[in-house]
């Protein structure tokens, strides 16, 4: 056993839920092992590389920070927990060697709208010492403040021991009080880790969205994001550089971004040592990562770029988030060093970890000599590692799905088909265990949500979940997806919904003609737009697909529209869904009547992404047409129905609906 082995035992035993139990389960162990939340959400390192910090479930729905001392026993404690279902803990960094930051997501229903806040809190490694660093806004505030601050720099190379965190200012109110704060607006704040004093290092701007510091702890770069009159997002968002001697505020070349395509230079990074900024633009019709001198020349470089698919991730490590190099996803994703260091690492750890393609350093010591790993598959959810550079070894630490340790996974193999126009869609394909050529087998056509987004090569709870009950599951990158250039993404699958719809039919299509699908045992399972691309397939062909399970689906444009309405992004949903007959056309709750398979909906009531109405709506069409409806709901869970027991249950219901949709 390794010297860590006793952080296996100690964390991951006590899911009590550690098996190598064969795959002939029942469905109600099948839909707890693959429901249950990962038991690592996150992990990090101390700036020794000594104590490792690790956010693990608590109950059903809460969270646990725990901390092990590697130079100790090895036994992690809890330090912070977390009950409540409206609330996570996101995140924790070390601020030193003795004291952790932490974010915390918070949810509320203010009136019948949703809000959701972010927050701050401090605690020592000991569990003491646990304090809110965001500020309250006191009684005179003039409005309220949702973002509880970043942390944007934690390190700063001539001032050891502070920290940089952004913090949004509200005016207060100055009727008879001449001390009222008139600052409004995001600024930044340098925090003493010790006795977390702070000091205003940047003024706050009205419009300002984000400041980016370089590695060496100093602001550098500004995202401006103005309002229109009425108090929304405008259309354009603007950024700004300063110079290595200089604060004055300068214009990037291609400041003016438009802010729903981002089309234009985006930086996210800058390396103080050369002067330059990393950042993503367009480059033959790909996203590219780029280089651009900070020196008021202008000069940019190509550093990453393909004519294939988007470069769409900026690798960094350790404490001053290191620029190391950028990643993106062909028919599996990698990266694509820029440190020769890593480079060579990364080749080795691939050899000793054959089974794990998908390494990702996550975490990095203050001086980089030890490093946190996590190493996954399609067949294996993953495992942390720690890696110590001048020995050369490298440790295992905790399963990140203690659930599923043991167990046989079906594998994901990329494949691609015909859309009827002729285009060649990618997807992935993923079979039951043990089962290598597939013939009439029941079948999942899984889009994914988005629909900016896509499916990658890698563990998925979901499809293993399916493919655990007998069926092929293949998951199609739709034109509408992202990763694959603009072009491919196109008006979005919300404006060019019929293409996007076309080809997840066409999916379904193909596994019939394959062989691989019994067509009499075909069902399209989706999540968020996925959920609303299962329903749609219907109004499109009501012939495919024989039973439909829509999770936390959007059901009618014109509702998500208004559904935005009260929020200052209004004008950039607005945009995104267009204007049109599409509207209507493209919102399955506007054609109930036209549905011939049954329908299953699930939803959470505390959905900020797809309000709870869009489900309900839905169902009460179905019903008023004479349609088989099903409706689960689940009281305070949000759009990713982040709960143990909750995502247990729904497995079981699909499960139920499924065999008795597609039976014979």
């Amino acid at each position: 056993m390794s010297r860590f082995g006793v952080v296996i035992g100690a964390l991951a035993a006590c899911a009590s839920c550690m098996t190598t139990a064969a795959n002939a389960q029942s469905v109600e162990e099948a839909a707890k092992a693959f429901g249950a939340r990962q038991s690592v959400l996150d992990i990090s390192i101390s700036p020794s590389g000594t104590k490792i910090a690790i956010i693990a479930p608590s109950g059903s729905s809460g969270e646990a920070i725990h901390v092990v001392n590697l130079a100790g026993d090895g036994v992690p404690r809890a330090i912070l927990v977390n009950s409540d279902v409206r609330d996570d803990i996101s995140y924790c960094d070390w601020m030193s060697e003795e004291r952790l930051i932490c974010g915390i997501f918070v949810a509320e229903d203010t009136g019948g709208l949703l809000l959701s806040f972010t927050r701050l809190v401090i605690v020592n490694s000991d569990g003491s010492g646990h304090k809110i660093l965001s500020r309250n806004l006191g009684s005179r505030a003039l409005g309220i403040s949702q973002d509880g601050g970043d942390v944007i720099a934690l390190e700063i190379a001539d001032r050891p021991g502070k920290i940089l965190m952004t913090r949004e200012y509200v005016p207060e109110a100055t009727t008879g009080n001449l001390t009222a704060s008139k600052a409004e607006g995001l600024g930044v704040e340098e925090v003493d880790v010790a006795d977390l004093r702070t000091r205003r290092v940047e003024q706050p701007n009205r419009d300002a969205i984000r400041y980016i510091a370089d590695d060496s702890g100093r602001v550098r770069i500004m995202v401006r994001h103005p309002h229109d009159s009425a108090g929304r997002l405008g259309p354009k968002r603007f950024y700004y550089y300063r110079t290595a001697d200089s604060n004055k505020w300068l214009d990037i070349a291609s400041a003016e971004v438009d802010a729903q395509t981002r089309i234009g230079f985006v930086p996210v990074a800058v390396d103080a040592a050369t002067n330059r900024a990393f950042g993503f633009d367009v480059h033959n019709g790909f996203d590219a990562l780029f280089t651009l001198a900070l020196d008021g020349s202008g000069r940019r470089e190509l550093v990453v770029g393909r004519d294939d698919v988007d470069v769409d991730r900026l690798i960094r490590i350790g404490r001053r988030d290191r620029v190391v190099g950028a990643s993106y996803a062909t028919e599996k994703r990698q990266v694509q060093y820029i440190d020769p260091e890593l480079a060579a690492l990364a080749k080795g750890l691939a050899a000793v970890l054959p089974g794990k393609p998908l390494v990702d350093i996550v975490d990095a010591s203050a001086d980089e000599n030890q490093l946190l790993i996590v190493a996954s598959s399609d067949v294996d959810p993953g495992m942390s590692y720690i890696y110590d550079k001048r020995s050369r070894q490298l440790a295992e630490l905790l399963p990140i799905r203690g659930e599923l340790v043991g167990r046989k996974l079906g594998a994901m193999q990329p494949v691609s088909f015909p859309a009827a126009d002729g285009t060649t869609i990618p997807g992935y394909l993923t079979l039951p265990p043990d089962v290598i050529e597939a013939q009439g087998l029941p079948a999942i056509v899984l889009p994914h949500g988005g629909p900016s987004a896509r499916d990658e090569w890698g563990f998925d709870w979901l499809v293993q979940f399916f493919t655990a009950r007998g069926y092929a599951v293949l998951q199609p990158n739709y034109r509408g997806s992202s990763g694959y250039g603009t072009a491919w993404f196109g008006r979005n699958g919300f404006q060019a919904w019929e293409t996007a719809i076309a080809d997840v039919n066409d999916a379904g299509r193909w596994l019939v003609s394959q062989g691989i699908a019994d067509p009499e045992r075909m069902a399209v399972v989706g999540w968020s737009y996925g959920g609303y691309a299962a329903l749609q397939s219907q109004v499109l062909d009501q012939q495919i697909f024989k039973a439909i399970v829509a999770i936390a689906p959007v059901t009618d444009l014109e509702r998500l529209r208004e559904d935005a309405r009260p929020f200052t992004n209004f004008s950039l949903v607005d945009r995104f869904i267009g204007q049109g007959p599409h509207v209507k056309a493209g919102s399955p709750a506007q054609h109930a009547s036209e549905f011939a398979a049954p329908v299953l909906l699930v939803h959470g009531t505390f959905d900020q992404n797809v309000d709870v109405a869009q489900s309900r709506l839905m169902k009460r069409r179905l019903e008023d047409a004479g349609k088989p409806v099903r409706y689960l709901e689940f009281k305070d869970l949000d759009h990713s129905l982040s709960d143990s027991v909750a995502r247990k249950q729904m497995l079981i219901e699909i499960d139920g609906f499924l065999n008795a949709s597609l039976a014979h």
